[in-house]
């Protein structure tokens, strides 16, 4: 009976931990856990103490040095020994111009399937810095992007892609897409074995919900793709801004715009110009975290979708 006793107890004590390990697991799902870590990314990359980030500055320092941690920690691939790809750029202080060191943050996850492609995933983490004494923290624009490519980062590291993905921080947007040019030029891999660049600049500041997918007008096939992928999306995936057809054309507004220039496909996930682009309200308080993570949630399954099925992508665009 003791021997019996004791397996019993054994049994319950098993069960009960058990469950108590299925009731953590429900209060703090591994979702949370992620939307929490990008808002996280979000806060820090736009707060006072980067001073806005600008190209040449230890605010935009303290960002290379904050996504690099976050890309080793991911376990991401380097290209060589380092993150970080260098180049010269020039910046004004006003009354002279200077040359400093830029720095692009480049990672990549080798694909199981088809390793020698690749989808190269990108935003720039570089803002404006400070004028005047005033900060212009840019969290919509752009550490609510940088934020959705380290998450991006994240979900594929836990989930291995089809194919290779390139997770690319660019530096210098600001001062004339200056990363993304030097990236398209001084590539890791040969551009013909990048098939599409996914880019990701503003996505935390709208109030309609809207978030618009740009560029289909010039790769006509990649709208059905999208459509599907973004079927039942938490945000509403609107497409336009790409041709002169409208008011503003952002073909070459952000850092897709060379890759474009290379006959590289793109989609580029954005919002519309709001009161706060480009002023000091730009600020964490004033983006709007639910529409921000239904955003982030809407890209990376369009990068999964991308990745289940690049085979089209490549049979219809005209490098391949």
């Amino acid at each position: 009976m003791n021997n019996i006793k004791r397996q019993l107890l054994l049994l319950c004590f098993s069960l009960l931990l058990t469950a108590c390990g299925q009731q953590a697991e429900e209060a703090v799902p591994s979702s949370q856990i992620e939307q929490h870590q990008a808002l996280k990314d979000v806060e820090y990359l736009s707060s006072d103490e980067l001073g806005g980030r600008e190209t040449g500055t230890p605010g935009n320092e303290m960002a290379q040095g904050y996504i690099e941690n976050r890309f080793d920690s991911l376990g991401l691939t380097m290209f060589g020994d380092s993150y970080r790809q260098l180049f010269d750029q020039a910046v004004s202080n006003g009354q002279s111009t200077d040359t400093v060191t830029a720095v692009n943050i480049v990672g990549y996850i080798e694909g199981a399937d088809h390793p020698e492609r690749y989808i190269v995933v990108t935003a720039h983490y570089d803002h404006l810095g400070s004028r005047d004494g005033t900060i212009y923290n840019g969290a919509d624009d752009n550490a609510s992007g940088t934020g959705g490519l380290m998450a991006a980062a994240a979900w594929f590291s836990e989930n291995e892609p089809d194919n290779s993905i390139i997770f690319v921080g660019f530096d210098a947007e600001e001062k004339g897409l200056a990363g993304a040019r030097y990236f398209t030029e001084n590539p890791p891999v040969p551009l013909d074995k990048i098939v599409i660049n996914i880019n990701m600049d503003m996505i935390s500041t709208n109030f309609e919900n809207e978030l618009y997918a740009v560029g289909t007008y010039h790769y006509p096939y990649l709208k059905p793709l999208i459509e599907e992928y973004t079927n039942g999306a938490p945000v509403t995936v609107l497409f336009g801004y790409d041709s002169d057809d409208w008011d503003q054309n952002w073909t070459l507004s952000s850092d897709h715009g060379p890759f474009h220039q290379k006959e590289i496909p793109f989609i580029y996930f954005g919002v519309e110009d709001h009161p706060h682009y480009h002023a000091p309200t730009d600020i964490y308080e004033n983006i709007n975290p639910e529409f921000y993570l239904g955003a982030v949630e809407t890209v990376i399954d369009v990068i999964s979708g991308l990745d289940r099925e690049l085979s089209i992508v490549a049979e219809k665009s005209a490098r391949f």
